[in-house]
């Protein structure tokens, strides 16, 4: 049988696996929104997912979920998307 600290770093790391998962999917969602609107060339519609995208993204390489250079990766990616329907 495994001991104490064993079982407890198993039930703290199934809670990080839960928390990195749902921030993950946030960030999916976000993204999957931006994107649709720079398809529909919705500059101010997107402008304010693009802020969010930035913060959700900064947030998750703060916590550790995503590696930061990913992150800023990402981020030139979005702006990338966004600077062709700026026109």
């Amino acid at each position: 049988m495994a001991n104490k600290s064993a079982l407890k770093r198993l039930r703290t790391d199934a809670i990080k696996k839960m928390r990195n998962k749902a921030r993950l999917s946030s960030l999916k969602t976000f993204e999957k929104k931006f994107r649709s609107a720079v398809e529909d060339k919705d500059a101010e519609k997107a402008g304010g997912l693009l802020n969010d995208c930035f913060s959700k993204l900064d947030k998750a390489a703060k916590l550790g979920t995503i590696h930061k250079n990913k992150a800023s990766n990402k981020k030139a990616q979005l702006n990338k998307a966004f600077n062709s329907i700026q026109g």
